[in-house]
């Protein structure tokens, strides 16, 4: 079983569409998927038309109070299952602070499901949190949806700069353009330098697109409603490229 958390140092980039869209791809390419919300706004539910509601809470999935296969919830996408998450995650931190190794949480946690799954995508909050620090921990590839512009590029060096000082597993970082605009300079400019500092950057990159808002008012995956609008092609083009990466 391959991890994939779905991560961003700021909210408004792209992140959630991006993990449904990546887990419906993975799910329709034959692969057991299990796509985890561990965002108190519980998006992917929203948008995979899954309720919300685990008994004791999302954050009872952490404690251990639940086994993360009685939360588990089937979806409109065959192959891909949802974990849904609840303002009850919103106390992740205070929660793991009574833990034991608490950085190392999520991987115990994702080891009980390992032989039910392929692949689980983790649909991360942003910032830096003890949470995060557990994800870093559970994941093989920590991908990063960016808006090329300098502050959003600035969270990436953020990143690194973090796990630099991590000690044990870290997951390989690789960037991904999201909300790009052609007609604005700065996309280009930042995509350009960003190419010359970095090898894994992702060469696919989401085009700025009202489809992807629209998202909300289908609820259902941007590649499953509209799959040859060029925001789903840009996403299958990802999936490519993330595939290839944990092969």
């Amino acid at each position: 079983m391959r991890v994939v958390a779905v991560f961003g140092m700021k909210g408004g980039v792209g992140k959630t569409s991006a993990a449904v869209n990546l887990a419906a791809l993975a799910a329709l390419s034959g692969r057991r998927t299990l796509l985890w919300d561990l965002d108190p706004q519980g998006a992917a539910a929203y948008l995979l038309q899954v309720k919300p509601k685990v008994k004791g809470g999302s954050v009872a999935l952490l404690t251990g109070e639940r086994g993360l296969e009685e939360a588990v919830r089937s979806t409109g996408v065959r192959g891909l299952d949802l974990l849904p998450a609840d303002v009850t995650i919103r106390t992740a931190d205070l929660v793991l602070e009574e833990e034991k190794s608490p950085e190392k949480r999520l991987n115990r946690l994702l080891k009980t499901v390992r032989d039910g799954y392929d692949l689980v995508l983790l649909d991360c909050p942003p910032g830096l949190s003890l949470l995060s620090e557990s994800v870093f921990r559970a994941a093989d590839v920590l991908l990063m949806p960016l808006i090329p512009t300098p502050l959003s590029i600035r969270t990436y060096d953020q990143v690194l700069e973090f796990l630099e000082g991590v000690d044990g597993h870290r997951p390989r970082v690789h960037p991904v353009l999201s909300m790009v605009d052609g007609r604005k300079r700065v996309h280009a400019e930042v995509r350009a330098d960003l190419m010359r500092r970095t090898t894994s950057l992702l060469t696919a990159w989401v085009p700025a697109s009202s489809a992807v808002e629209r998202m909300a008012v289908n609820r259902a995956p941007l590649v499953v409603s509209e799959p040859r609008h060029p925001a789903a092609l840009a996403y299958q083009d990802i999936w490519a490229e993330l595939r290839g990466l944990l092969a």
